[in-house]
């Protein structure tokens, strides 16, 4: 049976609020909440940029039973794959065993301020998979020497084990990611544009899987708004993810002005529009049905996200349940 997760903006929220969605989340129905890991926000003027793995320990601590997933983390540049792999482990521990480890290859906009440069996708792809094999021995309990193309790890075990297993799931849009998922990983994050556009470029790709329990996570970005005024007021935090150069620019005043040149009409339609519920049933009911997604995950931003969380596990969660 397919599970929802809601999505906690950390780009977005500060850590206190996003807590206690994640909270109501809970009160609500949900089955989980995914939570993005940021340095930076995607614009200069609005958003925040908390600390999610702090967020996650608070969320792990104001819960009991919704499972809890980055959505990602990178484990190439900022943090070492092993330190990630500690982190993940404590956060097992403190949720009671709720933890799932996502995962991704980076963006310039949270690894450039520090003093790294982003390498091209062929690097981040062997750099990915030299990680995801530190961090599934050390998870796994293991006392780790490797010296690798990327990454040094001596003599290291975790002296504060996961309670259970932590899946590890990669964030992918493509086929040669969504391959290394599929190899190496217990599942599958990616973000739903054109159900037919994600059936070519990742089910393709994860069809031969040998892993019965190979999870697709599948998520779709929406606003629910009443109008465009009202959309754009809840797009503002996010309104840099939709820059031309968003792969490219680091500074989130770039991005800012980038985005801020564009038509306001040429965000917003880069969004999927919500006013109703039925407009949610539209959108989201495809990803059960055409993907079969193990794990679908309403990334949903508003005015009132307190009031969004309610509406949909009172109303939309009970409809796509029956699906």
């Amino acid at each position: 049976m397919t599970k929802f997760y809601w999505f906690l903006g950390d780009e977005q929220f500060q850590p206190e609020d996003l807590v206690k969605q994640a909270k109501l989340a809970e009160l609500e129905g949900f089955d989980g909440v995914m939570v993005s890991e940021h340095l930076q926000p995607w614009v200069f003027d609005a958003g925040a940029s908390g600390f999610a793995l702090s967020t996650l320990g608070a969320i792990a601590a104001s819960t009991s039973s919704i499972r809890l997933m980055t959505g990602v983390i990178t484990p190439l540049f900022r943090y070492h794959p092993a330190i990630v792999a500690q982190a993940a482990a404590t956060l097992d521990r403190l949720s009671a065993g709720r933890f799932e480890l996502g995962i991704g290859s980076g963006e310039n906009i949270n690894e450039v301020p520090l003093g790294f440069k982003l390498p091209n996708y062929n690097e981040r792809s062997e750099r990915i998979k030299e990680a995801i094999g530190i961090m599934q021995k050390l998870l796994a309990g293991e006392s780790v020497n490797h010296s690798g193309a990327y990454y040094q790890v001596n003599n290291l075990k975790l002296h504060s084990p996961p309670i259970n297993k932590v899946p590890i799931l990669l964030a992918a849009d493509g086929p040669k990611s969504a391959s290394t998922a599929a190899s190496m990983c217990d599942g599958i994050i990616t973000s739903v544009k054109q159900i037919d556009e994600t059936k070519a470029n990742i089910l393709d790709s994860i069809r031969n899987s040998n892993k019965p329990d190979f999870r697709l996570v599948a998520s779709r970005w929406s606003v629910f708004a009443s109008n465009d005024d009202e959309a754009w007021q809840a797009l503002l935090p996010w309104r840099g993810l939709r820059a031309p150069s968003r792969a490219v620019l680091s500074d989130p005043a770039e991005l800012q002005k980038e985005a801020d040149s564009l038509p306001k009409a040429a965000i917003l339609e880069r969004y999927n529009r919500i006013s109703q519920v039925s407009d949610f049933i539209d959108i989201y009911s495809p990803l059960v049905n055409d993907l079969h997604a193990e794990t679908v995950c309403f990334q949903v931003t508003s005015i009132n996200q307190l009031e969004t969380i309610k509406l949909v596990g009172r109303e939309v969660l009970p409809k796509l349940r029956k699906l």
